[in-house]
């Protein structure tokens, strides 16, 4: 009797155990389902993002995101080093995209998955958001937080409504620049390197608020930068010590794409004759742009050829080049900071000047270096680079009082000072 009363009590035990899978099993397929529908509606996700917003703030929270999440870089990492220097008892995230978490690791930053729960949670409660490219248009910035917006570059080629015509795909010209007045809109504070910046930013952003024209906090690793971490970055690249190094850092083309979010990008140069004839001396780092980073293939030239479009941040690509060459990238007005020759590749000068986006100054006669549109161009100039910065003597010292005036070393202080300290 007391055996058969033991069995019963398993065979109970067992089915109300299967009937509990069950209904649990149920509840995580019902909310798989309504977490991918979630993810599928962007109004039901800002909707849920706005009740989220209105509970209350961390005021200790900072988030940072440079490159929509793929890199440890540019002005929202220098602004991070200072802060955390200056305020460690804060907390201290890093958005970051999945792909692209081992480039994190390193730095023992506190990670935020980029569009997961936890992402959305800690910043619709973040007091900070500090970042340096647009927001997707759906998700809302609650009013306790304070959204700095650093930006990328100083501007040569046209942006937003200074724009005449938008080539990008899945965009109109009228939606393009209506989205980016909108989400400018949502920015507390937006940092300029300089005045000519800053009636740029006012005009084509439409930007009516805070504009802290301070610099750029990311050039103030080249004010101080040392010696040993130019060998420091040679070695991790495998850069020979007595070869001397051309950095190609060109920008990406708005028509030139395969489809949305997926631009095209073709190496005009030839790589074969260059390492014939400056081998022995130099070799080339490649440097693309964020969005064509995985579009160019140099094994076949190694040894001479260096792809780092995916090393993390190009300020340290900066400090071991001997000469900058690229053609209408904000990149020229950093690499200016360090007073080294620079070349300029434009190939394309006409269509991406009176076709594409159009420049807000006079390139051709402004360029403090010689302009090229062929390798053998290319080739020449880099045999007499070391005279290059006596023959645009004028052009170097009307760039630099343009535009670098402010580049002193201390920007992220006075971006900290106003923003977070004051």
């Amino acid at each position: 009797m007391k055996k058969l009363s033991v069995k019963r009590i398993k065979k109970s035990s067992n089915k109300i155990k299967k009937s509990y899978l069950k209904k649990v099993r149920k509840i995580k397929k019902n909310t798989s389902k309504r977490y991918k529908k979630f993810k599928k509606s962007k109004s039901l996700q800002r909707s849920l993002l706005s009740l989220i917003g209105r509970l209350p703030g961390k005021k200790d929270i900072v988030v940072f995101e440079s490159f929509f999440g793929k890199q440890y870089s540019c002005n929202p990492r220098a602004v991070y080093e200072y802060l955390k220097e200056q305020d460690p008892k804060r907390t201290y995230y890093w958005s970051v995209d999945h792909r692209y978490k081992a480039k994190f690791e390193e730095h023992n930053v506190n990670m935020l998955p980029r569009f997961t729960l936890k992402w959305f949670m800690v910043m619709m409660r973040a007091k900070y958001w500090v970042f340096n490219s647009r927001l997707p248009k759906w998700i809302p910035k609650p009013e306790k937080t304070v959204y700095l917006q650093t930006w990328h570059g100083t501007p040569l080629k046209k942006l937003a409504l200074d724009m005449e015509e938008v080539l990008m795909p899945g965009t109109t010209t009228e939606t393009y620049k209506k989205n980016f007045v909108n989400e400018a809109s949502r920015w507390d504070y937006l940092i300029s390197p300089n005045r000519y910046s800053t009636d740029i930013f006012r005009r084509a952003f439409s930007y009516d608020k805070n504009l802290l024209e301070t610099g750029y906090p990311r050039n103030d690793y080249l004010v101080h930068h040392k010696e040993e971490d130019v060998q420091r970055v040679k070695r991790r690249l495998g850069i020979p010590a007595d070869k001397k190094v051309v950095l190609y850092a060109p920008t990406w083309r708005d028509n030139e794409y395969h489809f949305i979010g997926r631009y095209k990008f073709s190496l005009k140069m030839d790589l074969d004759q260059m390492q014939k004839e400056l081998g022995d001396e130099y070799v080339v780092l490649l440097r693309l742009h964020y969005l064509v980073s995985d579009q160019v293939d140099v094994t076949e030239h190694e040894g001479f050829a260096y792809d780092a479009s995916n090393y993390e941040d190009i300020r340290d690509l900066y400090i071991i080049s001997d000469i900058l060459m690229t053609d209408y990238s904000s990149v020229l007005f950093d690499y200016g900071v360090l007073k080294r020759p620079m070349i300029f590749f434009v190939y394309d000068i006409e269509s991406y000047r009176d076709k594409l986006r159009g420049f807000y100054f006079d390139f051709e006669k402004e360029a403090p270096g010689p302009l090229v549109r062929t390798t053998d161009e290319i080739i020449s100039e880099i045999r007499q680079a070391d005279t290059i910065m006596e023959r645009y003597k004028e052009e170097f010292e009307i760039f630099e009082n343009n535009y670098n005036v402010l580049e002193d070393g201390n920007a992220s202080k006075r971006v900290v000072e106003r923003v977070f300290l004051k």
